[in-house]
């Protein structure tokens, strides 16, 4: 099936469980205003922006021990800017998702997925 179809049947069906990054990105690419010669920088302080939202509900949730409101929804806006910055860097968002788990697997294969540093 072609990207541009799987899109289509996501956004037809709604069937969110069954899309992939790519098609996401594609999706979050038709919803995207932003300002084009500002790109980078709107797009990374969004994308900090909404992962403080994520821990400002974590947060909350420690504090009154009990998990009140949709962190999902914090997560999904976590995700567009994400989709919306690799789109911006011309990299496809499941390349980078694949890549990621390359990087975790191979450090984990050799005992150093603990520790600091980019080059372990």
């Amino acid at each position: 099936m072609k990207l541009e179809e799987e899109v289509k049947k996501f956004m037809d069906n709604r069937n969110k469980s069954m899309i992939t990054a790519t098609a996401y990105q594609m999706g979050a690419k038709k919803t995207a205003i932003f300002p084009a010669d500002k790109a980078l920088e709107y797009l990374s302080l969004g994308l900090v922006g909404e992962a403080g939202e994520v821990a400002n509900k974590v947060k909350k949730i420690i504090r009154d021990k009990k998990i009140e409101g949709d962190i999902s929804g914090e997560i999904g806006d976590v995700l567009w800017y994400c989709a919306m910055l690799a789109d911006y860097l011309n990299v496809d968002l499941g390349r980078v998702m694949e890549n990621n788990l390359d990087k975790l697997r191979s450090r984990k294969e050799r005992g150093v997925l603990g520790g600091s540093g980019d080059r372990r």
